[in-house]
């Protein structure tokens, strides 16, 4: 095992490039005037994608690399392969999905209640928008974010030691935390990826609790990966708490793990206002 040491470099690279890249990027496409990428070429939002898709794996190895213990390498490699695929889907259909929001698309809207959509000729061609929606919201989200998560795991259930000094975490810890979580939040609640972030989480705390038994708890980087997560469970809580009885976003996400997306919310109640 090596010593266990806080990597504020890589959070502090993953929180940047996450707030940057991920977040930054359909606002930026909302900020830069059109003209300067023609809808039949890639926005500035595309080539933010890009950049994602190679810096985030990147980081996620250089993580891996970090871990006092040995971590399954075929695991690694192999969520390393499914999430950069996962991403490049995304990718594409998220530049098509943003063209489409310039042309009037509603994101508080399901695809045949569209008013760009539904009255389309032949009527086929809605069947091809469904599709393409799947691969950006569905599949591409699974891809990308299921070997996103088990990567983090994997690297968590390394982070535990017996030496008790190293189970607080630094300052800079501590100053990345919000940021950090904040992401996250917008991961799960844009991504529409709870259900999966909820069984990480759970799997952590089995974890954690597993290794107390055993003489083991966090060290700084587990104690940061695992309190992130935390504040986000709590913010999700606030955001569902604060949307519970919005009628249209209710239709929209139904069912009982109802977690609406904050770009929905935005087309909804806060584009038309301005």
């Amino acid at each position: 095992m090596k010593r266990p040491q806080f990597h504020f470099d890589l959070w502090f690279y993953l929180t940047v490039q996450n707030w940057i890249l991920d977040f930054g990027r359909p606002i930026v496409m909302i900020i830069l005037p059109l003209e300067w990428f023609p809808l039949n070429k890639p926005s500035a939002g595309d080539y933010f994608h890009m950049a994602y898709n190679v810096i985030t794996p990147f980081l996620l190895l250089k993580l891996i690399e970090r871990s006092p213990r040995a971590l399954p390498r075929s695991a690694v490699y192999l969520s390393i392969i499914t999430l950069v695929m996962g991403a490049s889907i995304h990718l594409v259909g998220d530049s098509i999905n943003h063209r489409l929001l310039l042309s009037g698309y509603q994101l508080h809207l399901s695809v045949r209640e569209n008013p760009i959509i539904k009255d389309l000729k032949p009527a086929t061609l809605i069947d091809s928008f469904e599709l393409l929606y799947f691969y950006d919201e569905q599949l591409g989200h699974l891809m990308w974010y299921i070997p996103f998560f088990i990567i983090l795991f994997l690297y968590f259930t390394g982070c535990f030691t017996h030496v008790k000094e190293e189970k607080t975490m630094p300052l800079s810890g501590w100053l990345l935390l919000g940021p950090s979580a904040l992401y996250y939040w917008y991961l799960v609640t844009e991504g529409q990826i709870f259900q999966l972030f909820l069984l990480t989480f759970l799997a952590m705390v089995a974890t954690v609790i597993h290794q107390r038994h055993k003489g083991s708890v966090p060290d700084a980087n587990g104690l940061f990966l695992f309190a992130s997560f935390s504040v986000t469970m709590f913010l999700v809580a606030v955001w569902v708490a604060w949307l519970w009885s919005d009628p249209v976003l209710r239709k929209k996400y139904p069912g009982h793990l109802y977690v609406p997306e904050p770009w929905s919310y935005y087309t909804l109640h806060v584009k038309d206002s301005h």
